[in-house]
């Protein structure tokens, strides 16, 4: 029996060594998971740290973004409004101007209808009694004339038209209308060209239709009609060969030769 409590002795020790040393490993153990927790964990925190960072940033630049867009608008609609005030007084500057022109129309309009109703000493006497009856042609004409060289075409081409009216057959019948013509050439080339097409139904025989003839050849010309170019400086050179007009249509033909 000593000896079988002998042995047991020893065998207890060691088996108690054994759960000592088991015990103390496991808790080295357990103190290393907590450290790579630990670790984990304030990884943790700092990748959210600077996650919120990049977020802050983000959030910094889109509102500069909003304030530049704002500022932007803000001076878009500033030079808007300027630009519809000049809009505005463009507008106002050209009602003043129409309605000067119309009114200088209309007063010129006046002054004819009132010449022709009444006596004026200086016109040229109609009748037996040589009684004054109205503006005379030649003063009707100059007038309309001095409007024309003064840059009032318009003015001018109402003079022009009443001065054709009155007096169809006057000998300066063609120039009246070729300057009605020519007050047309800016604004309304057609218009211009029918009246030149007129001047030379009219007065065929008068200096003038050489000239019309050869602007209706030109406008032709401009629209890029070269046939009825040619045919209208052809009729130049037919109808008014001597004419200085007739050496330009020449010159021309020859250009627009095919």
């Amino acid at each position: 029996m000593a000896t079988i409590s002998t042995i047991r002795s020893p065998l207890a020790l060691i088996l108690g060594l054994l759960a000592g040393c088991a015990l103390k490993g496991d808790v080295r153990k357990v103190e290393l998971q907590v450290q790579a927790l630990q670790a984990q964990l304030a990884k943790s925190d700092t990748a959210r740290a600077a996650e919120q960072d990049t977020v802050r940033a983000a959030v910094r630049v889109l509102q500069q973004a909003l304030a530049t867009q704002q500022a932007y608008l803000v001076q878009m609609r500033g030079d808007l409004r300027t630009e519809l005030i000049s809009v505005e007084q463009q507008l106002v500057a050209i009602q003043e101007l129409t309605g000067q022109s119309q009114q200088r129309l209309t007063e010129l309009r006046s002054r004819l209808e009132t010449r022709s109703q009444q006596p004026d000493p200086n016109a040229v006497p109609v009748g037996p009694s040589g009684n004054p009856a109205g503006p005379g042609p030649d003063q009707m004409y100059d007038a309309s004339l001095q409007q024309y060289r003064r840059g009032s075409t318009a003015t001018a081409r109402i003079g022009f038209r009443e001065f054709l009216r009155v007096f169809p057959t006057h000998e300066r019948a063609p120039d009246a209308f070729y300057y009605v013509g020519e007050s047309f050439e800016q604004s309304a080339p057609d218009s211009a060209a029918a009246v030149y097409e007129q001047l030379v139904k009219g007065y065929p025989n008068s200096p003038r239709a050489a000239s019309a003839l050869y602007k209706l050849g030109h406008f032709a010309e401009q629209r890029g009609d070269k046939t009825s170019a040619r045919n209208y400086y052809a009729r130049v050179i037919s109808a008014y060969p001597r004419s200085p007009e007739a050496d330009l249509a020449r010159q021309n033909q020859q250009r627009l030769r095919p």
